[in-house]
């Protein structure tokens, strides 16, 4: 009796080795049998009672070799099952594909209209310049010919960095003007466009930060004249082919004489009537003759070189364009704002 019930067991070792499960639902049967909560092996070790006691302990070691068996075959061949799916899964899948849906960004409008200037500007022998935010007094102001008195200098128009009078952020791109200057040889044609800071309350047509493009050209010979056409090609590129713009006196401390310029919309719509106030004239930039001082601040010769320099908020022109009634709405980088301009 006794040795029937170990050729038993052995007889069911050789059979699980043997077994071949060609199926998940194989597998599962397999499982169920020899694994399950009803297998047929846990009726075995009810038969150790009946097993003579030199032979219990001989008995209990098969019957862990039995269950082992058991186990280890059906986690191999589970194993196994899962590679092959996952290399079928794998293998129908186009590795060469994002591995999540990418979709298109947008510009944001300050960047399209800043771009479209540049380009415009690029067009005619300008190039970029670009310099630090954070200025010193002396390239800011100074070099500009704003005086000591300036209210420009005056805290509330200035960010001054903590325990410094001399750092401060940039109120205008003019200062890349002048480390242009004091760095290259006439002639000199640029661009600077940038970030610029001013300490002004901020509401829905103004902000503490903006975006600037201002422009220099200093040679022999430079006139008034070579600006206006400068800036009614601008003005042509950048709002249309018929576009009229007018110049008006103005006063900067580093251009002399100065001069605000403006483009006619019309008055045809409401919205150009609203954007001009009902005179159909929209002021666009500053503009002016460099002052004779601050090519001289800058180190170049006043008696043989002149040049002319101008100045444009993009903010505005992005609110023109776009219909943007409220500046904040800019900065607050709201995506339901900026996916507006996917096609802009």
């Amino acid at each position: 009796m006794a040795q029937d019930i170990f050729n038993k067991v052995n007889e069911l070792i050789e059979e699980i080795k043997a077994s071949k499960q060609e199926n998940l639902e194989a597998l599962e049967q397999f499982r169920i049998k020899y694994l399950g909560t009803k297998n047929i092996i846990k009726p075995l070790f009810a038969e150790i009672r009946n097993i003579h006691n030199d032979r219990k302990k001989e008995f209990g070691q098969l019957l862990n070799i039995l269950k082992e068996t058991a186990e280890n075959k059906f986690n191999s061949i589970k194993n196994e099952m899962d590679n092959t799916a996952l290399y079928e899964k794998s293998a129908s899948i186009d590795h060469t594909r994002p591995a999540f849906p990418i979709e298109s960004g947008s510009r944001h409008p300050v960047s399209i209209v800043m771009n479209e200037m540049i380009e415009i500007f690029s067009r005619i022998g300008f190039t970029v310049a670009e310099d630090r935010e954070i200025e010193d007094d002396w390239h800011n102001f100074t070099a500009m010919n704003t005086p000591a008195d300036h209210p420009a200098r005056d805290m509330q128009d200035t960010f001054y960095l903590k325990n410094s009078v001399s750092q401060l952020l940039r109120t205008h791109t003019s200062s890349v003007q002048a480390r242009t200057m004091m760095e290259t040889k006439p002639p000199i044609r640029i661009i600077a466009p940038g970030r610029v800071y001013r300490n002004e309350t901020i509401s829905a047509r103004s902000h503490c930060q903006f975006h600037q493009i201002e422009g220099l050209y200093v040679d022999k010979n430079v006139s008034f004249a070579d600006m206006k056409q400068t800036l009614l090609y601008f003005a042509r590129e950048m709002y249309g082919k018929e576009t009229d713009i007018r110049l008006r006196p103005s006063y900067f401390p580093f251009t002399e004489p100065s001069a605000e310029m403006d483009v006619f919309l019309g008055t045809a719509d409401e919205r150009s009537k609203r954007l001009t106030k009902g005179t159909g004239w929209l002021e666009v930039l500053g503009c002016g003759m460099v002052d004779p001082q601050v090519l001289e601040n800058c180190g170049i010769d006043p008696l043989i070189y002149t040049g002319y320099a101008f100045g444009i908020g993009i903010e505005r022109s992005a609110m023109q364009r776009f219909n943007i009634s409220d500046i904040r709405m800019i900065f607050e980088n709201d995506i339901r704002f900026i996916s507006q301009f996917k096609s802009a």
